[in-house]
């Protein structure tokens, strides 16, 4: 089954000429596990968002589900911010060339700055709350059952998850954070390298607020 087919799982691929432009552009920048992560976030968030009855913009789904990971990779990540930030700026500047209006990038920039921020997407717009549950459904599987398996099986054929997607993802999203673990403070991804890194130090939330220059 190709990749390159306009609709899978009964869901059709955003073809115009900004969706294919974000499409090459996350393909030459990402890795094989990330791209085929990233669209099958697209799916699993619209199928989210058809069966909860949530009226959603199927674009800006698309362009936050694709560039959700982009801050992982080198060339689109800072120093100093969280990987989430470096996406979500990444897809802002490639937005505003387009001209897209500020609320859309703003809907845009918010589903990937929260897409790892539990708790919170679902209250938020429906591109913040479907590029969270498309992500939750492929990397925790939540949500799992509520996909027949029919629609599971047609998106990983057309965008395989590997043998090892779950080690693969864990490795992504540690070489993404290690060489700026102070990010991962408050996030899940201190998880991440605290299972990955031997070096790395966790910083407990309770111990900074009881060290900090207050005298009570």
């Amino acid at each position: 089954m190709s990749t390159d087919l306009n609709t899978i799982a009964g869901v059709r691929i955003p073809d115009s000429a900004m969706a294919q432009s974000a499409t090459e552009l996350v393909r030459d920048a990402e890795t094989e596990l990330l791209y085929h992560h990233s669209r099958r976030v697209f799916f699993f968030g619209a199928l989210t968002g058809e069966r909860q009855g949530i009226s959603y913009d199927a674009e800006l789904l698309y362009f936050g589900s694709m560039f959700h990971d982009m801050g992982l990779m080198d060339a689109h990540a800072s120093p100093d911010e969280r990987f989430e930030v470096d996406g979500a700026n990444a897809a802002r500047d490639f937005l505003q060339s387009y001209g897209l209006a500020e609320r859309d990038i703003d809907d845009v920039w918010d589903s990937i700055a929260l897409h790892t921020t539990p708790g919170i997407p679902k209250h938020k717009r429906p591109t913040v709350a479907l590029v969270a549950a498309g992500v939750e459904m492929d990397v925790l599987g939540i949500g799992f059952d509520e996909f027949p398996s029919k629609q599971r099986n047609e998106i990983c054929a057309c965008h395989p998850r590997g043998l090892k997607f779950k080690q693969g993802i864990l490795s992504s999203f540690c070489m993404g954070t290690i060489r700026k673990p102070e990010t991962t403070f408050g996030n899940i991804k201190a998880d991440v390298l605290s299972k990955m890194d031997p070096t790395y130090k966790r910083k407990d939330f309770a111990d900074a607020v009881l060290n900090s220059r207050w005298t009570t």
